[in-house]
């Protein structure tokens, strides 16, 4: 068992309620660690890695990926632990845990999800789903096509300046730049992972979990309609906005976002002991 899934287990098993967080592509379990500075002790922070990341090794390729591949690892986890888990999820790992929550409604608490990039959702939205759609397609290809071709640095670069804007790559340092570079040639397996999901909208309709919704005020066309879709879909969600922020919000407005989660968290705590 490497290190990060031993500290996992560790985590589940302690007797404080466990926090699932769920990182964005290309990030790692260090984007939550002021999330969980800012939890009580009455929860703990577990902070599982996806495939491509260095403590979670790549993907063995013995068939093609999909969401269910990624969500295992997080299922696992909340089989180990005793009662019901929160669950959070950013971008990505968004897309994740709501895979994770049809697999386990039963074993949240709550869910809380940044801009999901739960891009099949946007083939049910018409038109304007349509546009959305088209430019997740398109930075979808030009990062594989990166990859293809073997300019991993140049995939990266392309996937970071979309969701971060214009420069995000070069205000990034060279070992978070080499990091990445390395990761790239798991991009495609997430975009066709998101894009392929087979789960139809109505599906979200028995998810009676309460979620908090959440997107940053200057979220991108495809993830903002997501975002504003999903409390249509879940019957026990709220949207909120967070003033000044984008797609990355977990890590740039990590204050503003983490607040929100913890009231969400002892919310919904507040909620189960009322029962």
């Amino acid at each position: 068992m490497n290190d990060m899934n031993s500290t996992a287990l560790k985590q589940v098993l302690s007797p404080a309620t466990p926090v699932i967080a769920l990182h964005c592509s290309g990030s790692g379990a260090a984007q939550w660690r002021k999330l969980g500075e800012a939890l009580d002790a009455r929860h703990a922070l577990v902070a599982p890695e996806h495939y491509g990341c260095d403590s979670a090794g790549p993907w063995s390729g013995e068939r093609a990926f999909s969401l269910a591949d990624e969500a295992a690892r997080t299922i696992g986890i909340i089989d180990a632990s005793h009662g019901k888990v929160h669950l959070v999820g950013h971008s990505y790992g968004g897309g994740v845990a709501l895979r994770v929550a049809l697999e386990r409604p039963d074993r949240l608490a709550s869910l809380t999800l940044y801009e999901p990039s739960a891009f099949h959702l946007l083939k049910t939205m018409g038109a304007y789903g349509a546009t959305a759609l088209a430019e997740i397609v398109a930075i979808s290809k030009r990062t594989a096509d990166g990859v293809n071709c073997g300019d991993y640095r140049g995939a990266a670069a392309s996937f970071v300046d979309y969701w971060g804007g214009r420069g995000a790559w070069e205000a990034l340092r060279p070992s978070v730049q080499a990091a990445l570079t390395r990761w790239a040639p798991k991009a495609p397996l997430d975009f066709r992972a998101l894009l392929d999901e087979r789960t139809p909208a109505s599906a979200y309709a028995t998810l009676r979990i309460p979620t908090l919704v959440m997107r940053g005020q200057h979220a991108p066309v495809p993830t903002r309609a997501i975002a504003e879709r999903l409390p249509m879909l879940l019957p026990a969600a709220r949207l909120a906005v967070v003033a000044g922020a984008g797609h990355m919000g977990p890590v740039t407005h990590a204050d503003a976002v983490n607040a929100a989660i913890v009231r969400h968290i002892a919310d919904s705590d507040a909620m189960i002991c009322a029962v």
